[in-house]
């Protein structure tokens, strides 16, 4: 069985969904190292222009495979190259859009983490539990969810492996935006097509400067912004933005 399933549901756009239903997509070696494929992949396919990560309409993803890691030892942990696969899905240029039903725990938070936009719905619910288990969140729980929510915030998250309900992730400034359960695929397909329509260079760019920049001085932030924004002027959809906009008509971007 795929542990990851690859769709193509509308131009310029990826659908992944994580498929280990039986275990609650609860992510072992094989679907980490799937799903790292599938983001090196579309990363450099220049006909994709988002990807939107899902699980089903009952789970995200339940947190790492325990039952693979339990009687693990570190060298053995630091063979199975878990820092790498997050890497990789951290690296990937297209905007990427979460869409969560139900939980998304330890290891699903951490890979929701990795998102540009997290859509949820009403009973999702969100948790850093590894200290429940005798460890502590080791797929950036420590560092994305401070830069998310503040320091105050997370360490009540990490340190009680307490969760919290989409409402309050909302409140935490941790999500996007809450939807009905029902609803959370087709509002991030919506988003989706609606990047989708944006220049794809400048839609990258922006994610770039904003993931460069959240850890420069502000100085250094500006100009990276700066630099980029010029750079963006020798592009032919800047041409077509704007003179579609003096036209008054509809701009046909083609990422060059």
């Amino acid at each position: 069985m795929q542990t990851v399933l690859l769709e193509r549901p509308l131009e310029h756009i990826a659908l992944l969904r994580l498929n280990r239903p039986e275990a609650k997509n609860a992510l072992n070696t094989g679907l980490r190292s799937r799903l790292a494929e599938h983001f090196q992949q579309l990363g450099d396919d220049p006909t994709v222009r988002c990807i939107v990560l899902t699980g089903n309409s009952s789970v995200f993803a339940a947190g790492a495979d325990l039952k693979e890691i339990a009687d693990a030892d570190p060298i053995n942990m630091m063979q199975r190259r878990i820092l790498y696969f997050w890497k990789v899905i951290a690296g990937c240029p297209k905007p990427v859009i979460a869409a969560v039903n139900g939980p998304a725990l330890g290891g699903g938070c951490e890979l929701a983490l990795h998102a540009d936009i997290i859509i949820a719905g009403e009973n999702a619910r969100f948790g850093q539990p590894e200290v429940c288990v005798g460890v502590m969140a080791g797929g950036g729980g420590t560092q994305r969810l401070v830069r998310a929510i503040g320091k105050y915030r997370a360490m009540k998250m990490l340190l009680t492996g307490e969760l919290v309900s989409a409402k309050e992730a909302l409140e935490m400034g941790f999500i996007s935006m809450v939807v009905a359960d029902d609803e959370v695929l087709d509002t991030a397909l919506k988003m989706a097509a609606r990047i989708a329509t944006m220049p794809p260079l400048a839609i990258m760019q922006t994610k770039e400067v904003v993931l460069a920049g959240a850890d420069v001085s502000l100085d250094t932030g500006l100009m990276l912004e700066r630099k980029a924004f010029e750079l963006l002027f020798a592009s032919r959809d800047q041409k077509e933005g704007m003179a579609a906009f003096i036209e008054k008509r509809k701009p046909v971007f083609e990422g060059r």
